[in-house]
């Protein structure tokens, strides 16, 4: 139903469209796995109930206080009695994990909570606590089974046309870990109960997800789904790993041989067959001389470090690491006096990651100041692949973590930040440096300064997420605002518009006691007693100052003025109403009420008390001025100036609308300003009253306000442009072997 722009709906349309579209079903190779998981989940689960009570008694009788040992006691009651609605709320939402993957959304982007007038609601101690021990957990799996995970990734993905990466696949330790807290909600228990609930989730589900990704994978390569991707063997736990053993290392060591290793060189492995079968068709195959020996890879890595310390600057792009690498290799034939070349397999790493870098260089995403920097990158990054070809497969490894992370803090910066001394830039430079100064043939680097940068990054997006919050809150308040007042002004436009009454009334109805309403609208809301005593009070006014002349209007006049004096003066009061303007209003009102009673004088008889008669107490001619409200109330807010033109109406295709209704909150987006100008800024919120879109900056600071239609036309315009924040390196990757690929059919 089209409404009229002002017009404000007051509530939900009862048939607003579900965010979720129940189109879709799952294949029923992913029902099986759906089922036979949430079996052994549950069982899991059992197994965690069962034994809780053990753990938390134990914590009790170890306590040194008897507040903290009833705190474990309540505990105790407190699973034993939502035991079973938690177990049903958990398999729940791993159940509603399948179903999404068989649906689609249509474009509606998350509600943002209601504005609280009381403050800031920052994130507390305890959802901090509790979110770093799920990170922890989160990180422990993925260091143990990324491999395993990764391939039931890879297979889901083959069965639903929904992209699903590790940290959205339902089977993942994020997804499930969130689904544990969030159905244990209700607990009523204090932070030190809950990590010591969710160390026995680690303990007695978690530790179980190798075994139960083996038996998933198993279900998929039965069903025919990607039977050429090998797991390594399942390690058999004769009994559950204590949390301090489960806290071992993150990493396995880099380089490291034997079953690991080879479980997880199978997209190297890809990458090698899909370069052979290029060869000789889209790649040059290399015509190699009968002396030809090849480097041994110390050699080659030795050569590399010459590159990475001596020629940091120009060794950016694939083609002048090439070039660099031959005329070094020309001048090590000249001395040995035999033809020296590169092996097929080092040859191949150095083919995979010029492909990456290539990719990496012309991304659009990545912005212009930062290619150079992530560029100098390559060296080290080819020596990290030439010395583990687990680089290629596990998306856990430090040197793909830190490249990754480099990217992302990097995507919100735009071309006007000076980026020579913007902060991140010097961070990433420092970064970039220390690799190239300090790194050899030990990975170790990799992980010191991927934790240093993670750290650095987490202090700048806490701070980016509090202002980001704060943008919301005002957003959120404003429109709040804005739509209490268009529900004063239909209140007032409709008692006044068309009517011509005393202009001290319309003066104080419009500047003073529609403050009075816009405080009870947005108090109270227009369901209230509040907004409805409001109301009455101004219809009362009103009546109170309009002819009348029926006998029982006198007793009515009689009887309202004074509960509508004193209704006014508290009214007034309560939104700190001028006190001056309030005497003032009073005193020119109480002289209408004299007037009023005064025709209902003249309108008598003329009676006399003793030898006086009754006289009109004013003058006639000292009536007070009219005014005729013709023109609409539009109210203003404080500081604001007057509306803009309304936008002109503008013809959008549904590609433009789609691309609008697609965006979600914490979309990045592309804004070309003019000819020599972008700006990058995030989608922060969609404020629903007012139908505005709220863009900030890395920062979180407001950069950017539209409407629908407006976004809709910069996008047709191709002004605008979506920026892909999925992970550099996994992009990089995956253009890498779809061009292989396409090369292989040519």
């Amino acid at each position: 139903m089209h409404t009229d722009a002002k017009v404000v709906p007051l509530t939900k349309d009862a048939a607003e469209p579900s965010p979720i579209s129940p189109v879709g079903r799952l294949p029923v190779a992913l029902i099986q796995v759906r089922d036979k998981m949430a079996l052994r989940l549950k069982q899991a689960l059992q197994e965690l109930f069962d034994n809780a009570d053990d753990t938390l008694f134990e914590m009790a009788d170890r306590s040194t206080s008897n507040v903290e040992q009833n705190a474990f006691f309540e505990a105790m009651r407190d699973m034993r009695l939502k035991r079973k609605s938690i177990e049903r709320a958990f398999l729940h939402k791993v159940s509603e994990s399948f179903s999404v993957l068989g649906q689609y959304d249509i474009g509606r982007a998350p509600q943002l909570d209601a504005l609280s007038f009381d403050g800031l609601a920052l994130v507390q101690n305890d959802e901090l606590e509790e979110a770093v021990a799920q990170d922890a957990m989160v990180a422990r799996v993925m260091s143990r089974d990324a491999v395993a995970i990764g391939h039931l990734t890879a297979r889901l993905n083959v069965l639903v046309s929904k992209k699903i990466e590790d940290k959205t696949n339902p089977l993942g330790p994020r997804l499930l870990c969130e689904a544990f807290l969030d159905a244990c909600r209700s607990l009523g228990v204090e932070i030190k109960v809950k990590l010591i609930v969710l160390k026995l989730f680690e303990k007695y589900v978690l530790s179980e997800l190798e075994q139960l990704y083996a038996e998933a994978n198993q279900l998929l390569v039965a069903a025919g789904v990607l039977p050429e991707l090998k797991s390594a063997p399942v390690r058999r736990q004769q009994e559950h790993a204590s949390p301090t053993r489960q806290a071992a290392p993150a990493e396995p060591p880099v380089g490291a041989v034997g079953s690991v290793e080879g479980s997880v060189q199978e997209v190297f492995g890809v990458l090698q067959e899909l370069l052979s079968q290029a060869r000789g068709t889209a790649l040059p195959r290399r015509e190699l001389p009968a002396d030809a020996v090849p480097i041994s890879n110390p050699d080659l890595l030795r050569l590399l470090s010459h590159l990475q310390q001596r020629l940091p600057q120009q060794v950016e792009g694939s083609a002048d690491l090439r070039i660099s690498l031959d005329q070094v290799l020309t001048r090590a034939t000249a001395r040995s006096g035999r033809t020296r070349v590169i092996g097929q397999v080092d040859d191949d790493v150095i083919n995979v990651v010029s492909m990456l870098f290539e990719f990496i260089l012309d991304d659009r995403t990545l912005p212009d100041a930062f290619k150079a920097l992530i560029g100098r990158m390559q060296i080290p990054m080819l020596k990290v692949a030439l010395l583990d070809k687990t680089f290629f497969s596990r998306g856990s490894h430090p040197a793909r973590r830190l490249l990754n992370e480099i990217a992302s803090a990097a995507l919100g910066c735009g071309d006007r930040d000076d980026a020579q001394r913007d902060s991140l830039y010097q961070r990433i430079e420092q970064v970039v440096q220390r690799l190239l100064n300090d790194f050899d043939d030990d990975p170790v680097i990799f992980s010191d300064l991927l934790a240093e940068f993670i750290a650095y990054t987490g202090d700048e997006r806490r701070r980016s997420e509090l202002l980001e919050q704060r943008t919301r809150d005002a957003e959120e308040g404003r429109a709040r605002a804005e739509l209490a007042r268009k529900q004063v002004e239909g209140a007032l436009n409709q008692r006044l518009l068309g009517r011509t009454l005393p202009e001290v009334v319309v003066r104080l109805l419009r500047e003073a006691w529609s403050k009075v309403m816009l405080l009870a609208c947005l108090k109270h809301g227009v369901e209230s007693d509040e907004w409805h005593a409001a109301l009455q009070t101004m219809d009362e006014l009103i009546w109170s100052v309009e002819p009348h002349e029926a006998p029982e209007d006198r007793s009515r006049m009689l009887g309202l003025v004074p509960g509508l004096l004193k209704s006014l003066r508290e009214g007034l009061a309560s939104a700190a109403f001028d006190p001056f303007s309030t005497s003032e209003f009073f005193s020119q009102l109480e002289s209408l009420h004299v007037q009023t009673f005064q025709r209902f004088k003249r309108s008598e008889p003329v009676s006399s008390v003793g030898d006086s008669v009754v006289r009109p107490l004013l003058d006639p001619g000292s009536a007070a001025p009219m005014v005729a409200v013709v023109e609409e109330i539009v109210l203003l807010a404080p500081r604001e100036a007057p509306a803009p033109d309304p936008e002109p109406v503008v013809v959008v295709d549904d590609e433009a609308l789609g691309f609008v209704d697609n965006l979600r909150v914490g979309s990045w987006v592309e804004l070309q300003e003019d000819d020599e100008h972008k700006l990058r800024c995030k989608l922060a919120a969609i404020i629903r009253p007012s139908g505005k879109f709220i863009f900030v900056n890395r920062t979180g600071m407001k950069v950017l306000e539209k409407t629908r239609t407006s976004l809709a036309v910069e996008f047709r315009r191709k002004t605008i442009h979506l920026l892909d924040d999925a992970l550099l390196f996994d992009r990089a990757l995956e253009s890498v072997i779809g061009n292989l690929r396409r090369m292989k059919g040519a």
